[in-house]
């Protein structure tokens, strides 16, 4: 088992193209063609981390935060980024990161808090724009169906919670081979006129090449004609936050409650009460302060993410319950998305959980 089958899986779940541009998610340190010997998930890459890793046979650490986030210009152990990072190379410990890319997935980190608190109808509180395309081909009738399937097989087609969808239109193609070609259809030096079907499917950027080597198998013409476009179309699957509901109901001091007992917390922050129910909720694991205008734009009856500063609760506006439950709080159910995903693929390989905990933040309460 080399590292590199381990990263193809993750960056199926949440591509590289979906982080976000101050983002550096991905191999860190390591090479992708290294023989794994195991898989520690955590939620931090530490100096503590890669140390267990080693003590337990594992070579490759997934982590949720890049431990390398800005540029390194000196490695001589002054921080605690660098003594992590010389600990990694001096184990030939792999460091591959999955962050905000695993945060603009639907069924990522916010679908883990989603899931302790029970949320049904859920969507992306802030869907991304610019991460669509529109796959035009022309198609004889008799290979429209294969090649229509071979498009759906390799991820276009969704739209929201519809699968398989195409636009089929008729029409004439026309060409004319030279002598050095073997149509398909058609004699080599005459204009051959061919019944096709224009068949059009909507896919995520990131499947093109997927997509496109599927048409280029599945099509029976020995030039595959086809227009590639970009949409600015939001993709109802990536995006920031996600919004969900509650089955029943319940008042703001039952949420949180809920929300302390869910998350073992020790405290909640929060705006003032408004003294109204509890229904729609919105969340955001990590900071996200960022997306509480989305939340009251939506209608949601409380928002809960971290790291909200003093003045941001004022942005609640006596028009929802802000909820800061903190950064490591929020996040803390990522390490078992990663081991999840990880042990559904690779049953019988070594996954392991971080025994480590890396929250920076401590409570004193007296």
């Amino acid at each position: 088992m080399q590292l590199q089958n381990i990263i193809r899986e993750l960056e199926k779940k949440a591509p590289l193209s979906l982080q976000e541009t101050y983002d550096n998610a991905g191999l860190l340190t390591g090479n992708p063609a290294w023989e794994c010997t195991g898989v520690l998930c955590t939620l931090d890459a530490t100096e503590a981390v890669i140390l267990e890793a080693k003590a337990r046979g594992c070579n490759l650490v997934v982590a949720h935060h890049p431990i390398i986030f800005g540029g390194l210009k000196k490695l001589n152990g002054k921080n605690y980024v660098e003594r992590t990072v010389i600990a990694a190379i001096r184990n030939e410990i792999a460091i591959y990161a999955i962050h905000t890319n695993l945060d603009n997935v639907l069924d990522g980190v916010n679908d883990q808090i989603a899931n302790r608190l029970g949320l049904v109808n859920r969507s992306i509180l802030a869907p991304k724009s610019g991460q669509l395309l529109k796959l035009y081909t022309f198609v004889p009738h008799a290979q429209a169906n294969q090649v229509r399937e071979a498009l759906f097989a390799a991820g276009a087609g969704h739209i929201g919670e519809y699968s398989e969808v195409s636009f089929n239109a008729e029409g004439t193609g026309t060409f004319t081979g030279s002598e050095k070609t073997t149509p398909f259809v058609g004699t080599p030096g005459s204009r051959h006129e061919e019944k096709e079907l224009k068949i059009e499917v909507i896919l995520p950027a990131y499947r093109q090449m997927a997509v496109v080597n599927a048409l280029w198998e599945a099509h029976p013409y020995e030039e595959v004609a086809y227009d590639l476009v970009s949409l600015s179309n939001d993709n109802q699957l990536v995006g920031s936050g996600l919004l969900g509901e509650l089955p029943e109901a319940l008042d703001e001091t039952g949420f949180l409650h809920m929300l302390q007992t869910s998350f073992e917390l020790k405290l909640v922050r929060h705006s003032p009460l408004l003294g109204k129910k509890i229904k729609k909720v919105a969340v955001c694991g990590g900071s996200g302060s960022f997306l509480t205008g989305k939340a009251l734009a939506a209608g949601a009856d409380v928002y809960v993410t971290s790291d909200i500063k003093y003045h941001e609760f004022f942005d609640a506006n006596d028009r929802l319950l802000l909820a800061d439950i903190g950064h490591w709080e929020s996040e803390q159910f990522t390490t078992d998305l990663l081991i999840e995903l990880l042990q559904a693929k690779f049953p019988t390989f070594a996954v392991l959980k971080s025994g480590v905990k890396t929250n920076p933040v401590h409570y004193f309460l007296g």
